[in-house]
């Protein structure tokens, strides 16, 4: 399976096809852990309404150390290989580039349907990004791979490794999808850059608070996506809750689960433990409200803003004033000076003892 190093830190959305490569080494495969540093500099256009921004290759190459050490907080370090697609894609010369380019037709790479609905709508598309899943299939072609996993948004790149393959004269690889695991909005996929994530380097407590804020109807979805638990558990949990039982309840029950296998038990009983504090002291109550704070054209808003449109403070003096006695708290840590908001960014932020709300930065 491929990860393109986009951001810099692996979240629980990677996590469920990770989760699968795992279990294939549990039933004694290797698999390749493939770090698209050459195609995360190409920028994946799935899904994409508009061409992405490139990364630098001092960005891609940072990113991609730290997948390289928080992969293996799930994988066997003994049964995975861990590869980079420019180390073949930067052989490449001009020639071989346009002969690969010469696999597929515009035609049908319109077929795609986040390239048809941009053509249709007179929106631009680069010729780059008709390169992206021709690379991404020759990575199946240089690896001779038997098996590729990705998500449910990849399926026309993973048939494009079969179709190069058979060109090359392998045997086409078996491939298998996964779903993809929305964000915290319960809205779009999983994106740091949405703000609606959940990081496998979180702090115990920041993946508690988070976890904790989600919509009640996307508990079951996470439960199934993420959880190791059998199945019928997870319906036996469900029962209950459509019994009356409090939601809440089961996702601490998930937060514990999760928080012990990115760190251990003992931080999951802390993170716990120390949210029951918060709530008994009438800092953080269970149900948290949502509030959405508008852009209003800018590109990002500074806290002392984010904190009055949200009605946490009556004005600028005050959010100074609780910012100035370190009083505010953003997904349970203190916030240190300032910070800026972005769309779609989505947080829980604390000002002072009493005003909380679930901030979500829209358009």
């Amino acid at each position: 399976a491929g990860f393109d190093p986009t951001a810099p830190d692996l979240h629980l959305g990677h996590t469920v096809l990770i989760n699968k490569l795992r279990q294939f080494q549990d039933l004694g495969h290797e698999v390749i852990f493939l770090i698209g540093d050459f195609t995360g500099m190409i920028g994946d256009p799935t899904g994409k309404s508009a061409t992405r921004p490139p990364l630098t290759e001092d960005e891609v190459r940072q990113n991609a150390i730290t997948y390289k050490e928080q992969v293996f907080k799930i994988l066997d370090p003994e049964k995975t290989r861990i590869v980079f697609n420019s180390d073949w894609m930067n052989k490449m010369t001009a020639a071989d580039m346009i002969r690969l380019a010469g696999q597929y037709t515009v035609a049908r790479m319109l077929e795609r349907d986040d390239f048809d609905k941009r053509y249709r709508a007179e929106q631009p598309i680069a010729i780059h990004e008709f390169l992206y899943p021709l690379v991404q299939g020759y990575d199946s072609v240089a690896l001779e791979a038997d098996v590729e996993l990705g998500g449910t948004d990849q399926k026309f790149n993973l048939l494009m490794g079969r179709i190069l393959q058979k060109h090359y004269g392998q045997k086409p690889q078996a491939i298998l999808t996964v779903p993809i695991l929305e964000g915290l909005d319960g809205v779009q996929k999983m994106s740091k850059s949405l703000g609606n994530y959940v990081g496998v380097s979180d702090s115990p407590g920041e993946m508690y608070t988070k976890l904790l804020s989600m919509p009640d109807d996307l508990l079951w979805r996470y439960f199934e996506l993420l959880s190791f638990r059998p199945l019928a558990e997870i319906e036996e949990f469900r029962a209950a809750v459509n019994g009356g039982a409090n939601p809440q309840d089961y996702k601490k029950v998930l937060a514990e689960e999760l928080i012990t296998r990115f760190h251990d038990e003992e931080a999951a009983k802390s993170a716990h433990k120390s949210a029951g504090n918060r709530v008994a002291l009438g800092e953080i109550p269970e149900n948290v409200p949502e509030v959405e704070v508008s852009l209003e054209g800018q590109a990002e808003l500074p806290t002392p803003t984010v904190l009055r449109l949200a009605g946490l403070v009556k004005n600028g003096a005050a959010a100074k004033d609780v910012l100035k006695r370190g009083a505010v708290y953003i997904d349970g840590e203190q916030l240190a000076g300032n910070r800026m908001f972005a769309l779609g960014d989505t947080c829980v932020i604390q000002a002072g003892k009493k005003k909380i709300a679930k901030v979500v930065i829209v358009g």
